[in-house]
């Protein structure tokens, strides 16, 4: 098992309570091996470091650490450096900290027939209570350079996700660090990317279903990675206890005098972690589970198939281990009792499934020995895991259906994922306002009314819930007014009802290309609030007066009435605003307007619209922002809903122009609640990138003959934009370097101010480098955003509440005071300058605590476990949505059958090599060690790989049994007269269906087919090296589904 989190936790604890009096064998088995220890031995050290990680691999709040139960893969290792892992150590060095596990330990490797009821395959957990007692301070380790590696029973029956107390092993047991063995292998990223287009509401993917993109990540699980920690800000964590930098590890003299608080032994424990590794480069830490002590919600969430004992590669050994008999088939499984789950996601172990917890069905298919039962999908819960099972015992709730159906699988994804698709509730529903509800007069009266401003959304042409609107206004002296309108939906969800609870436990609406989980009933989302043309809407408005050189000179907020007079599309926008009139007449005379304005003033506004988001981009980039933002891949459906074709979409103007809107809105809404609320407004932090992850980026750059200034966000952008210029012939290589920029990045999160009251810099967003930020503009789709806009009522009741009794006060006195001071004074909280005195005065204090009750603005402590679960919900949506791209993408691949197009090679090693395939946007690996018929050299020294033809028969080391594979595998091969063959065939019109020729087509934008030249043995290949290569579509009927890469050759030997 290894840890892959973003972050680690660490738990100092003191020397563990006595274990149990040791049994006769555990005598006999402790005996053996002190005779097979090194007679010099070293001190011990009293105190362990439990540790523990955030679930999935986007989980990057600072934290608990996460276990995540797959087996370790050590590139050109084997199985010895997982035996050397797994081996206990029974003393430790004099540079190790840490305790091993107390009490005996079992032997770790399960004999055949050693499955005899009773027996201990595990060690016990230690008790919860000791495990308190021992814990001193928790610590968030923002700088231990490697993963804790936890491989084979040293798990200890923890799982993906688990919150875990470890010991660490000896320094002598670390396994050895084999190196990368790729020169670079950037995994796709997109953090950065999701969050900056998610200002605008993450328009060109969350709105329009068909519109979605089609991008996923492909983690290079197995690879030793040398940093998988990230720098938080300068008043975070573990950077005010130990800093490492340079290979060594010290403790700022600032923070020696805190030695002898509570969190001192854990600096010091963290210290010596890592001095310990910083001294041994080469090794990994490696180290066991003491106890589990939170379990991961996974567990209730587990998606695999069925299979029989027999159907597994040493079934004999693992039936014995548990306790079975031999059974031939799948019938016996009945007798039995018991069956195999295999989960399709690798981090999770194979577990057993009790026979007569099955339907009646499944039993009866069971003893008919029917195969079609392991194609069934199931979604299970684990159970139980004692100390005498091999296996996890796991209960299945429910049959997805048979594997390789696109629903199958989706179905499966949302289950993993916990989201529910199910209707709303009937109590939620009942709080909707009937079907003929009107607003009310009073509502009118009470809000600003817009309706008579010039106002129109911009979304995909396939949105239906329409959450914000733009508004513009001239005024004298070169000034413009904008308005940004978002749906009110707080109108309508009121706190502490059904519908409250149910979109809170939603928290996010979860787009899967073709399916759409919302987070409030569609009557809301797309009738009663949506900003639809030609009616009026309530909203909630965020006014600017903006000059010509892009400055806010003043600004209003508050709920408004408004009626949007067009719904545009962001194409339709972009051909608007780049061509002239006569090239437009055609485009403005289709649009459908509403109310009191010409089509002529559409066409106007948004000129003036691109202008003003011109300035505040240029202003913001100047100001230190970053954008990494790339083509992104999306997929086309045809009309019955199955993938036909894809195409790279790259955000055009009209894009920024909505998105530099919303960035304005979500600052301006996060100063104003923050500065009210400091306790507890709820923001969107993103902190500062890896710095030792940077450090590699650097120095891939300088590889490649590019400088890169990573000192600050602004300085990070510069640098990449200069790289852009330089590679405008190559966009192939700037894409990865893109990608690889993002990997670097931590993901943004929400969190409430009084939990970081004291450490204001991080509240920082490093992507946008500004102070303060949130999210505002959304309110259909994130139930953060609702929150915010309580929160934002409250504060404007606040201030109408204070000012009337300024005005009520100062009547009473007889004070005159100025109409320009009074109307500075109505904005003392929303306004461009916020009035700390005010909100420090007794009526101040009095106004927004009122307010705050009013609108039920969460308290700090609540707010603090809403955000939580906000992240977590929002993650697992960011996580179903991706394994629905790639579900989709899979699907098109299957049903091609065979892709062709050009790769680039990202790294070469002896067994594999990494590829970055451009036209998917996705990094894969192509394995090519020990294939029957192909010859490998690896010429380290120059970073040259030679594949070709192997005539003789390779010489297979005595004692061993070599498992080549076929060169199906690794390969597609032609036959060249075939391919010239199929070309004539296809000048004159007559190619079959079905050759590869024609199978070959590029999923690209203009969709021809593809003109890839197969390779040739022998074939040479260099680092970024272009390859031919075939995309296949793997798995989906009894696995995962998954997409492959093959290198396209030709050899006339075919």
């Amino acid at each position: 098992m290894r840890a892959t989190g973003e972050h680690t936790a660490a738990v100092p604890i003191p020397a563990p309570p006595p274990p149990p009096p040791p049994s006769a064998a555990d005598e006999a088995e402790k005996e053996k091996r002190k005779n097979r220890r090194r007679q010099t031995r070293r001190s011990k050290q009293a105190g362990t470091a439990p540790a523990a990680a955030p679930q999935g691999p986007h989980a990057d709040a600072a934290g608990p650490r996460s276990v995540r139960s797959m087996p370790p893969m050590h590139v050109g290792g084997g199985a010895r450096a997982d035996a050397e892992a797994e081996a206990y150590a029974a003393g430790t060095s004099q540079s190790c900290p840490l305790l091993p596990t107390p009490g005996p330990v079992e032997a770790l490797v399960a004999r055949a027939g050693a499955g005899a009821p009773g027996r201990r395959y595990f060690q016990p957990h230690w008790p919860e209570r000791a495990v308190e007692e021992a814990v001193k301070a928790y610590c968030t380790i923002d700088g231990i350079p490697v993963d804790i590696l936890i491989t084979g029973l040293a798990q200890n029956r923890a799982v993906e996700g688990d919150l875990v107390a470890i010991t660490l092993d000896p320094v002598l047991h670390w396994t050895r660090m084999k190196g990368l063995n790729v020169a670079c292998n950037p995994a796709i990223g997109g953090d950065l990317v999701r969050e900056i287009g998610e200002t605008n509401g993450n328009h060109s993917r969350k709105k329009g279903q068909a519109d979605a993109g089609c991008r996923f990540e492909n983690c290079s699980n197995g690879v030793p990675v040398l940093d998988r920690t990230h720098l938080h800000h300068k008043n975070s964590g573990f950077s005010q206890a130990v800093k490492c930098e340079n290979g060594n590890a010290t403790v700022p003299e600032s923070n020696e005098r805190d030695l002898n608080d509570e969190k001192s032994e854990a600096a010091r424990a963290l210290k010596r972690i890592c001095t310990m590794i910083y001294s041994h480069p080469g090794r990994r830490p490696t180290g066991k589970v003491l106890s589990v002590m939170k379990k991961s919600p996974r567990r209730d969430a587990i998606v695999g198939f069925l299979a029989s004992f027999p159907d597994f590669p040493d079934g004999e050994q693992q039936k014995n281990q548990m306790g079975v008999k031999r059974m031939s088939n799948r019938a016996q499984s009945v007798i039995t009792g018991l069956i195999h789950l295999l989960p399709t996601d690798p981090k999770f172990p194979r577990m057993v499934v009790s026979v007569s917890t099955l339907p009646d069905s499944v039993r009866q298919s069971l003893r008919e020995g029917d195969a079609a039962i392991e194609k069934e999908l199931v979604a299970a819960r684990l159970d139980d895991w004692n100390e005498e099972s091999f296996y996890p015992y796991a209960h299945v709730v429910r049959f997805l259906g048979k594997g390789g159906h696109v629903k199958t699988h989706m179905d499966a994804i949302l289950f993993e994922n916990a989201i529910s698709d199910a209707e709303f509730s009937p109590e939620s529903l009942a709080c909707l306002p009937d079907n003929c509800w009107k607003i009310p007069q009073k509502e009118i009266e009470a809000r600003k009314d817009l309706r008579k401003v010039l106002t129109f959304t911009i979304d995909p042409p396939t949105a239906s819930d329409l959450d914000d609107a733009i508004s513009i206004e001239i005024l004298p002296g070169g000034t413009v007014r904008i308005g940004v309108h978002i749906a009110d939906v707080s109108y309508f969800v009121h706190p502490e009802t059904a519908l409250d609870a149910e979109a809170q436990s939603r928290s996010t609406s979860v787009y899967t290309l073709r399916r759409k989980i919302s987070m409030l009933p569609s009557r809301l989302s797309e009738e009663l609030v949506s900003l639809n043309p030609g009616v009026d809407r309530l909203a909630f408005s965020i006014i600017w007066d903006i000059d010509p050189h892009g400055n806010i000179v003043s600004r209003w907020i508050g709920r408004s009435i408004i009626f949007s007079c067009c719904k545009l599309s962001y194409d339709l926008v972009q051909h608007l605003i780049c061509s002239d009139a006569s090239q437009s007449g055609s485009a403005v005379s289709s649009l459908q307007v509403h109310g009191i304005f010409e089509r002529d003033d559409i066409l106007k506004s948004l000129r003036g619209l691109y202008e003003v988001s011109k300035n505040l981009k240029e202003i913001r980039f100047k100001g230190g922002a970053l954008s990494l933002d790339t083509a992104k891949l999306m997929i086309l459906f045809d009309e019955d809903g199955a993938p036909c074709d894809s195409y790279r979409y790259v955000r055009n103007d009209a894009c920024f122009i909505v998105e530099e809107l919303m960035l304005l809105a979500n600052m301006t809404a996060a100063e104003v609640i923050s500065n009210a609320f400091p306790d507890c407004a709820l923001l969107r932090r993103h902190p500062e990138p890896n710095l030792r992850k940077f450090r590699e980026f650097e120095a891939f750059c300088a590889k490649n003959g590019f400088e890169l200034d990573a000192s600050s966000s602004g300085q990070l952008h510069l640098s990449l934009s200069m790289i852009k210029e330089k590679l405008q012939d190559d966009p192939v290589l700037f894409d990865i370097l893109m990608f690889y920029a993002s990997k670097q990045m931590q993901s943004a999160e929400y969190f409430c101010t009084g939990d970081l009251i004291g450490k204001k810099d991080d509240w920082a967003h490093y992507a946008l480098a500004v102070p303060l930020y949130t999210h505002f503009t959304s309110p259909l789709r994130r139930y953060p955003d609702i929150i915010v806009h309580r929160t934002l009522n409250a504060v404007i009741e606040a201030e109408q509440m204070y000012m009337k009794q300024k005005k009520s006060s100062t009547g009473r006195n007889g004070v005159k005071t100025s109409c320009e001071l009074m109307d500075r004074c109505d904005r003392c909280f929303t306004g461009l300058q916020f009035s700390k005195d005010a909100a420090e005065s007794e009526e101040g204090k009095k106004a927004l605590s009122t307010s705050a009750k009013k609108f039920k603005v969460p308290s700090s402590e609540n707010l603090g476990e809403v955000a939580e679960h906000c992240n977590e919900r929002k993650w697992a949506g960011r996580r179903a949505e991706e394994a629905g791209q790639k579900l989709y993408m899979w699907s098109l691949i299957k049903n091609k059958e065979i892709v062709v197009c050009n790769a680039r090679v990202l790294g070469l090693g002896a067994r594999f090599m990494s590829v970055y395939v451009p036209k998917l946007a996705m990094e894969r690996r192509i394995y090519y060690d020990e294939v029957e018929g192909l010859s490998v050299e690896w010429l380290e020294a120059t970073g040259t790989l030679v594949l070709d033809a192997c005539r003789n028969k390779p010489a297979q080391r005595r004692g061993t049994q070599m498992k080549s594979r076929s060169m199906e595998e690794v390969a597609m091969v032609v036959n060249p007269s075939e391919l010239m063959l199929s070309e004539e065939d296809e000048e004159s019109g007559a190619t079959e269906a079905g050759g590869c020729t024609a199978k070959s087509v590029l999923l690209s934008g203009d969709a021809v087919k593809a003109e890839v030249a197969p390779a040739v043995l022998p074939l040479v290949i260099h680092y970024l090296s272009d390859i031919p290569v075939v995309l296949h579509a793997t798995g989906g009927e009894d696995s995962a589904v998954d997409i492959g890469v093959r290198l396209y050759m030709a050899s006339y030997f075919k």
